[in-house]
């Protein structure tokens, strides 16, 4: 009887301090990141021959970005393209995919993400892949 006390005490503390998502989504920001939908070479702009060759190529600027466990940031993403709509897909390590938006045309679209688990969340535009994608790297809270 004593033990299975302690393991309820110890599921339910437990439970209280450590996040059971890796992500959540909103609030006040502490630190902030643009990226820019960029287009590397398209039909209507070219080179024709790096189109003819690998088709339209579209990219995120920056592709790498590092944040701190548990610090909300605020990512603003920046479509450049007036004609080129993209989205932002995020995934954790296990390929679960925890946010996804649209990026429409010519607009500013801004999130607040807090991540709760240090390690490497990839990211992509699921309409331009593999070449338009990216990584975020969550490190431990600054000292």
């Amino acid at each position: 009887m004593r033990k299975l006390f302690v393991v309820a005490l110890c599921l339910v503390a437990c439970s209280k301090s450590a996040p059971k998502n890796d992500l959540t989504i909103g609030g006040q920001p502490k630190a902030k990141v643009t990226v820019l939908c960029e287009a590397i070479a398209t039909k209507e702009s070219g080179p024709k021959d790096t189109v003819a060759t690998f088709g339209e190529v579209y990219a995120f600027s920056p592709t790498a970005i590092a944040v701190h466990r548990d610090e909300p940031t605020e990512i603003t993403f920046w479509n450049l393209q007036s004609d080129d709509e993209h989205d932002f897909m995020l995934l954790n390590d296990r390929n679960s995919v925890l946010s996804q938006f649209k990026l429409p045309p010519l607009k500013k679209t801004t999130v607040v993400f807090t991540f709760h688990r240090d390690g490497i969340y990839r990211f992509v535009c699921t309409m331009h892949q593999p070449e338009m994608a990216g990584a975020i790297t969550v490190a431990p809270p600054a000292m």
